[in-house]
């Protein structure tokens, strides 16, 4: 997707108007599904945030015992590989920003996507039904009040290379929405030349990188370790603030913007039951679940707690990657990363 065909989709999603919710699961299914009466989710959300409400939510609605299983991305990969190859599969349904691609490469991804995914605009789900966005999530620096007062905190990316930041931020070093996707940013931003040195000033800034979680990694920002996390997911911010921690967001524009994509795993030991966690994940319920916990929702039909966060014209600029667009340039993004930032 362009960078102009990127921002158009986002001014679609502010000025559509809301569907009826789509058909919800017919009786076949559901009955499949309950027959099976369970469903593993390999996934990278919160557990306590999202992820379990979620399997709460769908166990009360279905009678299906859901059970989440939470790991970064790329641990999520390797464990859906090893366990195919080793003939047993335990994956149902998985989530995540680049799974799909590699996935697709071993033949684990189940070309089919649910009804509810109907309510999503098509920028949102793949053309060939591999893969249907969940949530957007937009990288934004986190700060920390106690630390940075109001008003002094970043409001550019070229903000970052003031002096009074250097040994005071923090990134994840293991992820695309860490220090990795912030070069994939810098360089589809300023290009290839400026965006270089854009990040060679930047890495004498002595930015700390720790091999976690972003949401891991906003706690250390919020415990006070760090007065900045520059790559900070805006949902996980909205959430602990809302809780009461010591931290902020401002738009910073571009934001580093992706899809935290579900699909349903070509060999699960769950079929029906995987396809009813899938439809659930994209009904105006599923929805309304991340919803309430500040993610930025993908379903039309259930905005976001907090609209003005969503990277869209009249909030802030994103720049908008695809799983697959993530998952080609990855490797030339690591190889800078760990030249410049390790």
């Amino acid at each position: 997707m362009t960078i102009r065909k990127s921002v158009l989709a986002f001014a679609a999603i502010s000025t559509l108007s809301f569907s009826a919710p789509a058909r919800a699961a017919d009786d076949a299914l559901i009955a499949a599904a309950k027959k099976e009466g369970a469903v593993t989710i390999y996934t990278s959300l919160v557990i306590n945030q999202v992820a379990q409400p979620l399997a709460d939510a769908f166990g009360k609605k279905y009678g299906i015992k859901a059970t989440p299983v939470r790991a970064d991305t790329n641990e999520l990969i390797r464990r859906i590989v090893d366990e195919s190859r080793a003939g047993r599969p335990q994956c149902d349904v998985f989530d995540g920003t680049t799974t799909v691609p590699a996935l697709k490469r071993e033949n684990l991804v189940l070309q089919w996507l649910p009804e509810t995914a109907k309510n999503l605009p098509k920028e949102f789900k793949d053309e060939n039904n591999y893969w249907a966005a969940l949530y957007v999530l937009a990288s934004l620096p986190g700060v920390n009040n106690d630390l940075v007062p109001m008003g002094q905190e970043p409001r550019s990316w070229d903000d970052l290379l003031d002096p009074k930041w250097k040994g005071k931020m923090v990134w994840s070093s293991g992820t695309n929405t860490g220090g990795i996707g912030f070069v994939g940013l810098a360089l589809r931003e300023w290009g290839e030349e400026k965006g270089m040195g854009f990040l060679r000033k930047l890495a004498e800034q002595r930015i700390a990188s720790v091999p976690t979680s972003t949401r891991q990694v906003l706690d250390q920002v919020m415990a006070g370790e760090y007065a900045i996390g520059p790559m900070s997911s805006v949902h996980h911010i909205m959430y602990s603030a809302d809780q009461g921690a010591p931290v902020r967001w401002r738009p910073v524009e571009p934001a580093v913007v992706s899809l935290i994509t579900a699909s349903v795993a070509a060999n699960a030991p769950h079929p029906n039951a995987a396809k009813l966690y899938f439809d659930f994940l994209l009904s105006d319920e599923g929805q309304a679940i991340f919803r309430d916990n500040y993610y930025l929702t993908s379903n039309l039909n259930v905005p976001p707690k907090n609209p003005k966060a969503l990277p869209q014209p009249g909030n802030y600029r994103g720049q908008f990657f695809t799983p697959e667009q993530v998952d080609a340039e990855t490797p030339k993004w690591v190889k800078i990363y760990q030249e410049l930032f390790r």
